[in-house]
């Protein structure tokens, strides 16, 4: 009774380590094929914001001012906490 059970542990023991090492490689192999499409999709992402930053540098007239807040710190900002101003100290 109690070789059984040592059989009936090692075999399941080796079904989770065989599990395991498929899933591993799988997932190894599927990463390749993916990895080039998820960093040629990033690229050509930032290469369209690159190109329609320097359209909108272009069409600025010299000289004009613009004051662009980032979308994404809108609405975190608290009114009651005011504005961080750095100073120095003069003798």
């Amino acid at each position: 009774m109690n070789q059984l059970f040592v059989i009936l542990v090692l075999t399941n023991f080796l079904k989770t380590v065989g599990i395991i090492v498929v899933i591993y490689f799988g997932l190894k192999f599927i990463g390749r094929l993916l990895f080039p499409i998820v960093v040629k999709k990033a690229v050509n992402n930032m290469q369209a914001r690159q190109t329609q930053y320097q359209r909108h540098q272009q069409n600025k007239q010299e000289g004009e001012v613009t004051v662009e807040k980032n979308r994404s710190q809108q609405g975190r900002t608290n009114s009651a906490e005011g504005e961080y101003v750095d100073f120095e100290e003069v003798d």
